[in-house]
């Protein structure tokens, strides 16, 4: 039988990512919290499996792990909870020194412009207005969202508890996709997708943990007010890559602002959120999550934004390890090479028009330049036992 010619099989590849990626859209309301579940799943194994080994009851050992995270989230939301209570206490001290920082904003652009206060202030009450409007039209979908969050919420823990009790269903599942000349193959992959996704979450953790303590504490040493929370809110918005670190900014700023009558705490803001994210990525996340797979800045953003339009803020935060978890699929398919290469980070250092050699698929290229770009083989030394 002839082969499908090559311009035929890349318009079946792209309109086959068109139609995945309708019915993602289409059904982003299930596969969310189903993913969120299947990386938190991922997650726990470990407890799982530790209670497994001392003989616990399947159901018993994924109801002692789904305790330990509802344990780990009510912390989290009584750390939140408590920082906001003190922010509200605040509120009639804010409210005093954003006026005061308004006066002055409108004196200096009144000194520097031809717009009177009156003006100014008429141009503020019109976008009050503006944003009063605007905000009463999405007053009608709030119903709706309070509803889909706490159905996302009421789903988690249904859906971790079905993936960690059908795993080895699903496991069985995915096996019977492929002959059996192809099983070792796929169990090479499937090992290295957990080993990728676990390093990673694991790190995220870790991130949390000392981006709040170190950034929050140093915060307090200099003496801004509401230092916990300006790290924690910028620990978790740091989470979204490159999009979260500019909102993680704004939102320090603008507490420091609301708190404080002088300038000079932002500036101080500003350089220990620098400092510390200089710190992070350069120096301690590297180390703790390591460089078993590098995502390139273009594949990364744009996962960002793709997984925003569909999902939110869900999708943001989703992006990066789904963008992981593919990265490795497509290097372990002969058909979806190229995508791939296209995610990751192992850039030529000179051009594939001038050296022949770099446009070849083999493994001796590939090897080249993950050494040369610091990437680590995630299958090397870190194979895990998937016995239970």
């Amino acid at each position: 039988m002839n082969q499908m010619p090559l311009t035929v099989r890349r318009a079946i590849e792209v309109m086959g990512l068109f139609f995945l990626g309708w019915i993602i859209v289409l059904g982003r309301d299930l596969l969310a919290p189903l993913l969120v579940a299947f990386f938190i799943s991922i997650m726990l194994l470990p407890i799982y499996r530790f209670f497994k080994q001392r003989n616990f009851p399947d159901a018993v050992a994924i109801g002692i792990s789904l305790l330990t995270l509802i344990v780990v989230l009510g912390g989290i939301i009584w750390f939140f909870s408590s920082q906001m209570r003190v922010l509200i206490e605040d509120f009639p001290m804010i409210q005093k020194n954003v006026m005061k920082h308004l006066t002055a904003l409108s004196e200096w652009i009144g000194s520097k412009t031809p717009f009177s206060t009156a003006e100014q202030t008429s141009f503020i009450k019109e976008q009050s207005n503006n944003l009063l409007t605007y905000a009463g039209n999405l007053l009608g979908g709030v119903a709706g969202g309070v509803t889909g969050t706490v159905v996302f919420i009421g789903l988690l823990p249904i859906y971790i508890f079905l993936l960690l009790f059908y795993k080895n269903l699903l496991l069985r599942f995915v096996f019977l996709w492929f002959p059996r000349e192809r099983h070792e193959k796929v169990e090479e992959t499937l090992s290295e997708m957990q080993v990728i996704i676990k390093s990673y979450l694991f790190g995220l953790l870790i991130q949390i943990t000392y981006m709040t303590v170190l950034l929050g504490g140093l915060l307090m040493i200099i003496g801004i007010k509401h230092a916990l929370l300006i790290g924690v809110i910028f620990a978790f918005l740091n989470l979204i890559p490159y999009v979260g670190a500019l909102l993680g900014n704004i939102i320090g700023v603008l507490l420091t602002l609301a708190s404080s009558e002088e300038l000079w705490p932002v500036l101080a803001v500003l350089g220990t959120i620098a400092a510390v994210q200089f710190l992070d990525n350069n120096i301690l996340m590297p180390r703790i999550v390591g460089s078993k797979v590098k995502i390139n800045a273009l594949a990364t953003i744009v996962g960002v934004i793709v997984g925003g339009e569909i999902a939110g803020i869900t999708g943001m935060f989703l992006s990066l390890p789904i963008i992981a978890m593919l990265k490795v699929v497509f290097d372990r398919t002969d058909q979806f090479k190229q995508w791939g290469v296209l995610f990751g980070d192992e850039r030529p250092g000179l051009s594939p028009m001038a050296i022949p050699v770099l446009r070849w698929d083999t493994k001796a290229v590939r090897r080249k330049l993950e050494e040369e770009n610091d990437i680590e083989p995630p299958h090397e030394g870190e194979e895990e036992k998937r016995k239970d």
